[in-house]
């Protein structure tokens, strides 16, 4: 975690005191909690870490389990609706691949911790037309071609209809989708995932692990399983590039929009950014 990512986090933390239901007389024992987790945080450790531990106050403060259920139940179904839609687009493309390819891509836009406000239509039109920051699409194409299991590592609820549709195009065999083990934030359950039918046409499951990322030093055995044995994996959206920078699989590839100045200069593009890059 970098210095400004200290400053991010307070920033995103004062949102959510405004954005949630919290008794005024509450705030500032949360406040005082808050600040004091901070100080004491290792750097060390993925910013998604640190995004799960606020987080965690936040629903104990709600007591609420999953407080952006009924966000998460909206964008799924106003993805669902524009689904027909988008499918055409792609079926009727010269490219199908590279259209859905970057409608999944558009879908990252659908994040409440690093995107308060957002308009979905909008990235998707300005996704089709735009240069990517690093595109490495057709090495992703030739290694679907080849690989026996696919891991697809899910990332947010509404934004996973686009990545349905992008493994529809692909019509592989054998991919497992990876969603968290719990709510945390707006990202994809089981529940959500089933929701918008990715299990028609893959396996989910549980990364064991309820960050907004995946953390391999937390993940369940079956998991580890299977990202040990995938020919490929297919990570979706910045939480999960956080938390597996520097993962050493084999044949990993990260889709995501750049959402804040650091992992920008760390890939080497600006914020706003579409990116396919293998690991």
């Amino acid at each position: 975690m970098s210095y400004e990512c200290v400053f991010c986090i307070i920033r995103s933390f004062e949102k959510l005191l405004k954005i949630h239901p919290i008794k005024e007389e509450l705030k500032d024992d949360i406040v005082t909690n808050f600040l004091s987790y901070i100080s004491s945080v290792d750097f060390k450790q993925p910013t998604p870490e640190i995004a799960r531990e606020i987080h965690s106050m936040i629903k104990d403060y709600l007591n609420n389990p999953d407080p952006y259920k009924s966000e998460k139940k909206a964008n799924n179904e106003f993805l669902l609706k524009l689904y027909p839609e988008l499918k055409e687009k792609v079926t009727q493309s010269e490219n199908p691949f590279k259209t859905a390819l970057r409608l999944s891509i558009a879908g990252n836009i659908v994040d409440y911790a690093a995107c308060q406000e957002f308009d979905i239509i909008e990235t998707i039109n300005h996704v089709l037309t735009s240069e990517f920051g690093i595109n490495h699409s057709e090495l992703l194409k030739q290694e679907i071609e080849k690989a026996q299991t696919i891991l697809y590592l899910g990332d947010n609820a509404g934004e996973i209809v686009l990545d349905k549709l992008f493994l529809e195009t692909l019509n592989h065999p054998n991919v497992y989708f990876a969603v968290k083990d719990k709510p945390i934030i707006n990202d994809a359950t089981i529940e959500d995932a089933n929701f918008v039918g990715i299990n028609n046409i893959a396996k989910i499951i549980s990364n064991g692990y309820d960050a907004p990322s995946t953390i391999i030093e937390k993940a369940s055995g079956e998991f580890l399983d299977i990202y040990n044995k995938a020919d490929l994996i297919i990570s979706k959206g910045q939480g999960n590039f956080e938390g597996l920078i520097n993962n050493n699989h084999k044949n990993l590839f990260f889709l995501l929009m750049v959402k804040c100045d650091v992992i920008g200069r760390l890939i080497g593009v600006n914020k706003g950014d579409f990116v396919v890059i293998k690991n």
